[in-house]
């Protein structure tokens, strides 16, 4: 566990460092004392310091980010200027080879480099449509129980914060030979699917591995403006830059089509899905955006583009037809994903919400919500929709990774996609879920040919073991990313005085009320939070006739989709569901635990600006701004500690602090390890 050290009162006591964040191990309890017993094991770092703030995440979410060791990358393949990666001979034999026959793209993100998969579309001979899902052959280089296999295992996914990652895999292999780059040859694990050429009807599927070479490697942005018909988006776009006009006319051509196409049947996949029950969720995901240095450029939400839709849709598809492919071949032993249905009892704050604004939602299955979700719009303010679906979202189950033979075959349903089977099969870069399930593929394969299984595969005990625990993983994955997006927001506001900075008002949106106050929403920063109306004082909020508020005596009233806050004196005001308030953001800070945004409503009226458009505008450098001023404290503040160094090397050689792998992160990881029963995971 993590602890904060401060000043201790008692000079005769040898302290800890002070002000910094340390680890201690408890030891024992006794059941007499009020204080268990521990001991301390290793420094983080001072407190408010980014990088002691990032380790804290870590350590309370049990993530190991030590370098991959000696052993594990001896087994990595090479690929230097000087010996470069080629495709053996022997795999382009046993592959098919879709280098000149498939116009081959990724869409991404700006600046991805662990790129899982690329798509293609064509028109074969007889005028039906080939779809191509292909996704990077990682089981190719990532031996079953080999030294790094067993690595990745134990991570079980890639660790994303706001403003870094930690791979689960060595970056020889996430970003350059398992990266489905620009203009490179690399092994894929493919899905085709031949479609009809009007109704997109699936005619026949394939699966096999091949060799690809991917010809753009395009941005979510670009490829949305090639889909609107922006063609002058291709000055941003490498591969066409060095082009002579014609070659640059149909190549672009060739492309649009491809983009156009796949979004056309992406629309029609999802209406398929739609027609079933599927849910359009939502959540607050913001990303952090880095420059060519690695160095934090712009905090800037993900705007919801068709493209991402496009992309989705067809991932979900080879997920959803490979995880048939895998239970039919191994019905007792797959690796799949199932997201039960949620209890009823969970949406009843979410129909009384929307109640509150006249709408009615109908939860008795996943196609009644969908339906109802759809129609819940409010004409004169899209945040409504937005809350109510963030609602529906956190009142679902968590989807888990589960072995099949541990469930009857009813419970595979996947209810948000709503889809009978559903597995992970599209990112083996960073997920150790997809590498299994690549193996089940493989294997699947050779059955059908009757050909010897090569692959090691788990049996049904052994793999629900590792679905346990790559399901722990995840959740420590969602915890981390969420405390470092909060860790991000409240470096950026403690700096501000509230009082006077501008910068800390903002408009915000009611959605729950509380017995002593409302949870408010700040669609401008994406943070959700209490505002109370009752202080510690038990003084309640009071508005005059100017909208401020002010702290006097008095009572709250809570009602269904209401809460009334009346003074002494006999002033009342209220607020409703979805109101719209002027909030103020502080740091509310604390001696032992993170420091946590604090909201409070300086006005029970909107945030008002007279200007829409500046708004925007203001709002994006904001967010801006929010990182470069959270990098340029943490840069500052390191320059002055720097004439501390010696002290803190003091308090490293006094505690006996390595610098290198500590025995406790070695314990820690053999305790990990202890988890996985790796000797009888070959069996079948």
């Amino acid at each position: 566990m993590t602890v904060t050290t401060r000043p201790r009162a008692s000079p005769r006591v040898s302290p800890c460092p002070q002000d910094f964040r340390v680890v201690v191990r408890i030891d024992s309890w006794e059941s007499t004392s009020v204080y268990p017993n521990g001991h301390f094991v290793r420094v983080l770092g001072r407190i408010g310091d980014l990088e002691a703030e990032i380790a804290t995440i870590l350590v309370e979410n049990s993530i190991s980010v030590v370098p991959f060791s000696e052993a594990q990358m001896c087994e990595m393949p090479v690929n230097t200027p000087e010996n470069p990666w080629k495709v053996n001979p022997e795999d382009e034999r046993e592959r098919r080879d879709l280098r000149k026959t498939h116009l081959v793209f990724s869409i991404d993100p700006k600046g991805c480099e662990d790129v899982d998969d690329t798509l293609s579309v064509r028109t074969l001979h007889n005028g039906n449509l080939e779809l191509g899902v292909h996704i990077a052959d990682v089981t190719h280089f990532v031996a079953p129980n080999s030294y790094i296999d067993i690595e990745a295992r134990t991570r079980a996914t890639t660790y994303y914060l706001a403003d870094r990652r930690y791979d689960m895999l060595p970056s020889v292999l996430s970003a350059d030979l398992c990266s489905l780059l620009g203009g490179v040859d690399r092994y894929a694990v493919s899905v085709m699917w031949e479609l009809d050429k009007t109704s997109y009807e699936i005619k026949k599927v394939w699966y096999g591995r091949t060799i690809i070479r991917s010809a753009y490697k395009l941005f979510y942005e670009a490829a949305q403006e090639l889909l609107d018909g922006n063609v002058s988006i291709v000055d941003d776009i490498p591969e066409f830059r060095n082009l002579d006009e014609k070659s640059r006319e149909a190549r672009l051509k060739e492309l649009v089509w491809a983009i156009g196409k796949l979004t056309d049947i992406a629309r029609h996949v999802r209406a398929k899905r739609d027609r079933c029950g599927a849910l359009e969720l939502e959540g607050v995901e913001v990303r952090v955006q880095l420059d060519e240095k690695k160095n934090i450029h712009d905090l800037i939400p993900k705007q919801p583009l068709e493209v991402h839709e496009t992309v989705a849709e067809c991932m979900i598809l080879a997920n959803h037809w490979v995880a048939k492919k895998i239970w039919e071949s191994f019905p007792h032993q797959a690796l799949m994903r199932q997201h039960p249905p949620p209890h009823q009892e969970f949406f009843s704050e979410l129909r009384e919400c929307a109640k509150a604004k006249g709408f009615v939602i109908d939860t008795r299955s996943n196609k009644t919500l969908a339906d109802s979700l759809d129609k819940a719009n409010d004409p004169n303010d899209p945040i409504v929709n937005r809350l109510l679906r963030s609602m529906a979202t956190q009142a679902m189950s968590n989807a888990l990774y589960f072995s099949t033979g541990s469930c009857a075959e009813e419970e595979f349903h996947h209810y948000g996609l709503a889809l009978d089977k559903y597995t992970h099969f599209t990112s083996p870069i960073r997920r150790y879920s997809d590498i299994i399930v690549h193996r089940l593929l493989m294997a699947a394969i050779s059955k059908d040919k009757k050909m010897e299984i090569k692959e090691n595969l788990f049996s049904n005990k052994d793999l629900e073991e590792l679905c346990r625990h790559i399901n722990n993983r995840n959740r420590a994955a969602q915890h981390s990313q969420k405390q470092s997006t909060e860790l991000f927001q409240c470096m950026y506001f403690k700096d501000k005085d509230p009082e006077t900075e501008e910068r800390c008002i903002s408009d915000g949106v009611i959605y729950s009320i509380r017995t002593n106050g409302v949870l408010v929403f700040i669609p401008r920063f994406g943070i959700k939070g209490a505002a109370y109306l009752k202080n510690k004082d038990g003084l309640v909020i009071s508005c005059g006739a100017d909208s401020r508020s002010e702290w006097k005596p008095g009572s709250l009233q809570r009602f269904q989709n209401k809460i009334t806050s009346t003074t002494t004196e006999g002033a009342s005001v209220t607020f409703h569901l979805f109101d719209h308030v002027t909030v103020r953001i502080s740091v509310q800070a604390s001696r032992c635990h993170s420091d946590t945004i604090r909201l409070e409503i300086i006005s029970n009226k909107p945030y008002m600006i007279p200007d829409t458009e500046c708004f925007q505008q203001s709002a994006l450098l904001l967010k801006s701004e929010l990182v470069k001023e959270v990098t340029r404290s943490v840069e500052e503040a390191q320059l002055a500690q720097e004439v501390q160094v010696n002290v803190i090397q003091e308090d490293y050689q006094k505690y006996c602090q390595t610098k290198g792998r500590s025995l406790y992160l070695l314990l820690e990881e053999i305790r990990d390890l202890a988890l996985l029963d790796v000797s009888n995971s070959s069996g079948v």
